[in-house]
């Protein structure tokens, strides 16, 4: 998930709402915003999954 913003030139940025990072500035299409939140690698995020993914198969092997 990403927060974007129009600058008054028109210009964009896009920052990471799980690790608040800023992943581009003064980006001129949407498109290529795409493209670059595409690339982006949240820590926090991929922290969260194998976390949750932990947290399951823990839920599965105290249920056999």
């Amino acid at each position: 998930m990403y927060s974007r913003t129009q600058n008054e030139n028109g210009t964009y940025n896009t920052r990471c709402l799980y690790c608040f990072m800023t992943i581009a500035s003064a980006v001129e299409s949407e498109q290529e915003l795409d493209r670059l939140e595409a690339r982006h690698i949240c820590p926090e995020r991929a922290l969260a999954e194998l976390l949750a993914q932990e947290k399951l198969i823990e839920s599965h092997a105290q249920q056999n």
